[in-house]
C-alpha cells in the first residue's frame, strides 16, 4: 500500500477527473465507504448516535455524505458546522433527511457540542483533512479543546478522523497540542505520510485505508509503501512438501560476550522460527560453555575467547571458514566492545570481499562501525544494517532528535550513502534500500520496548534472508512478522510485560496466517 503526500494525492484525484470521474462521484464514493467503515466499527448503525464535525471544504463534504448514509441506515446523526461556509450541495441532502444541525457560531461556549459528544457512540472529524496544518486556527481551537476534554479514553465513544485528524499536518506529522485525538483514522484511497510520522502518528489511532474508486495506475512512481499483510505474504518463501533442512538455508549467528550471554540464543531461536533449516552459533568459548543447552537445536562453533570474555581476534579465520557455507549471517548480538572483539570485527567486516552471503549487522557490530572512520567505503558485504535511533545517531553523526524528526529521510539517506539496506527500528520501523525503495511498518507497540526484542528481529531477518532471494524483501517481511507477533501478544496481555522470548512461539503462527492469504 503506497503512502502519499498531499500533492501526490491531489494529482491522483486530478488524474481520475481527467479520466472522466467527477469529484462529486469521488466524494460520494468516499462518504459511502466511510459510512460502511463506521457501521463495521459500531457493529451496525441502527439507533447509534453519531456527531459529525463538518468543515467548509471537501473533507466536510465527505463527512456529510457519510452522515446521509448513516441516517438512511438508522443512525441518529448530528452535524456540527465548524464554519459558516460549507458544501451546500451535500448539506441540502442532509437537510432533506431532517438531520439535526448545530452551528458553532450559535454555540459560543460549545455547550451543545459537549452535550452531544457526551452521548455519542462515535464522533467524526470531517473538518480539514489533508488541507489542514499543524496549528489549529483560532475558530477551531476552542472546539477541539472541548473534544479533548471529552476524549474517548474517558468514555466508550469512538473518535473517527476522515483521512487525517484535524490539527495534524498530512505531510510532516507535526501536530497541534489539541489536534483531534482519533481512536480510528480512515485514510481515503491511500494513507498519508503524516499518519506515520511522529508526533502526529500518536493522534491516528488504528489506521485503516478505504477505497474511493481511485485506480492504482498512477502510483507506480511512489517509492514509499506501508507494509500490509498482502505485501508481506507475497514475499514469504514457499515450503516444499519434499523439502529438507538443506532446502531452507543455513544461518550463522556471530556474537556473545560475558556480559551478554543469551543474546545470540534469542537470535538463533528466531532464525529457526522463521523457517531456516539450520542455525549455527559462533560464540566465544566461555559463552558456549554457559549456553550450550539453552537452545537444543542450534549447532555451535566455539571461538577463542579474549582475556575479557569476548571473541578473540584469533577467531576471524574460523568464522570466515564457516561463513563460506552459510546462506546468511547475523553479526553483532551481545558482542561487547572490547579491544580484541573490535580487532575481530575489523578483519571480518572491513575490506573483506570473501563473504558473499547476506549479512545482518546488528547491535555492537553497528557500534564498531560507528567508531570506525570511513567504514562505509570499507564495507564490501551485502548487508542489512538494523540500527535503533541512538545507533543511527552514531552512524550518521546526527542527533537522535534529528533522526526521529525525519525517520524516512534518515533511513533513505543512509541506505543511499552506505549502499546497504537499512532497517531503522522504532515505532513505524522504516526499511530503505540503496535503489530508493522504502517500506514502513504499520505497527506501533510499546510492549516491544524491552531488552532482546531487537535480537529476535535480527534473527527473523537473518532467517528469512537465507530463504528469500531479495534481501530487501527479507527485511520487510521480518519487520512485519515481528510487529504482528507483538500485536497478537498485546491483544491478550496489554502494552507492558513482554519478554523477548514470548515472541518466539508467536512467529510460526503469524507466518502461517500470512501464507494463507
Amino acid at each position: 500500500m503506497k503512502i502519499v503526500n498531499t500533492e501526490q494525492m491531489r494529482q491522483f484525484e486530478n488524474a481520475q477527473v481527467d479520466a472522466g470521474v467527477s469529484l462529486d462521484q469521488l466524494m460520494e464514493n468516499a462518504g459511502l465507504a466511510i459510512a460502511r467503515s463506521i457501521s463495521n466499527l459500531l457493529d451496525g448503525t441502527r439507533g447509534k448516535r453519531v456527531v459529525v464535525l463538518v468543515g467548509q471544504g471537501n473533507n466536510g463534504g465527505d463527512g456529510m455524505v457519510a452522515a446521509k448514509y448513516l441516517t438512511d441506515w438508522g443512525a441518529v446523526v448530528t452535524l456540527y458546522l465548524t464554519s459558516p461556509t460549507k458544501r451546500d450541495d451535500k448539506f441540502s441532502e442532509c437537510i432533506e433527511r431532517r438531520i439535526r444541525v448545530v452551528e458553532a457560531k450559535d454555540d459560543l461556549e460549545h455547550w451543545q457540542l459537549a452535550s452531544y459528544v457526551s452521548l455519542a457512540d462515535v464522533v467524526v472529524d470531517a473538518v480539514l483533512g489533508i488541507g489542514g496544518r499543524a496549528q489549529l486556527p483560532p475558530n477551531l481551537l476552542s472546539i477541539f479543546k472541548v473534544l479533548n476534554d471529552a476524549h474517548p479514553a474517558k468514555s466508550l465513544c469512538r473518535y473517527v478522523a476522515i483521512d487525517i485528524p484535524t490539527g495534524v499536518d498530512a505531510d510532516t506529522g507535526q501536530c497541534d497540542e489539541f489536534a483531534f485525538d482519533a481512536t480510528n483514522t480512515f485514510a481515503l484511497g491511500y494513507p498519508k505520510l503524516g499518519s506515520i510520522l511522529f508526533p502526529g502518528a500518536s493522534k491516528i489511532g488504528k489506521l485503516e485505508t478505504i477505497p474511493i474508486g481511485l485506480t492504482n495506475a498512477e502510483d507506480q512512481n511512489i517509492n514509499v509503501d506501508l507494509i500490509d499483510p498482502e505485501y508481506a505474504s507475497k514475499v514469504l518463501p514457499s515450503r516444499k512438501p519434499n523439502g529438507h533442512k538443506g532446502s531452507y538455508g543455513e544461518v550463522l549467528v556471530i556474537g556473545g560476550s560475558k556480559e551478554y550471554v543469551n543474546a545470540p540464543t534469542l537470535v538463533a531461536a528466531a532464525a529457526y522460527r522463521s523457517g531456516a533449516g539450520l542455525v549455527k552459533s559462533a560464540l566465544p568459548q566461555n559463552v558456549y560453555s554457559i549456553t550450550a543447552t539453552s537452545l537444543l537445536e542450534q549447532i555451535f562453533v566455539p571461538l577463542p575467547s579474549s582475556s575479557d570474555g569476548g571473541i578473540s581476534k584469533k577467531a576471524a579465520a574460523i568464522t570466515q571458514a564457516n561463513l563460506q557455507n552459510a546462506g546468511s549471517s547475523v553479526i553483532g548480538p551481545g558482542l561487547g566492545t572490547s579491544y580484541e572483539t573490535k580487532a575481530f570485527l575489523q578483519s571480518l567486516l572491513l575490506n573483506n570481499s570473501m563473504i558473499t552471503c547476506p549479512v545482518v549487522i546488528d547491535a555492537d557490530a553497528l557500534n564498531f562501525l560507528a567508531g570506525t572512520y570511513n567504514w562505509e567505503s570499507q564495507l564490501m558485504l551485502k548487508s542489512i544494517l538494523t540500527p535503533h535511533p541512538r545507533e543511527m545517531s552514531r552512524l550518521l553523526s546526527r542527533s537522535v532528535e534529528e533522526i526521529q524528526a525525519d525517520r524516512i529521510g534518515a533511513a533513505s539517506f543512509a541506505a543511499t550513502k552506505w549502499q546497504q539496506i537499512v532497517v531503522l527500528k522504532g515505532a513505524h520501523t522504516v526499511i530503505a534500500s540503496p535503489e530508493g525503495s522504502i517500506a514502513v511498518s504499520p505497527h506501533i507497540n510499546p510492549a516491544l520496548s524491552t531488552a532482546g526484542t531487537g535480537d529476535v528481529l535480527a534473527g527473523l531477518i537473518g532467517g528469512l534472508a537465507t530463504q528469500v532471494p531479495s534481501m530487501f524483501d527479507a527485511a520487510v517481511c521480518g519487520v512485519f512478522v515481528h510487529g504482528l507477533a507483538a500485536e497478537r501478544w498485546s491483544k491478550i496481555n496489554g502494552d507492558a510485560g513482554l519478554l523477548a522470548s514470548d515472541l518466539l512461539s508467536l512467529i510460526p503462527k503469524a507466518l502461517n496466517d500470512l501464507r494463507k492469504l
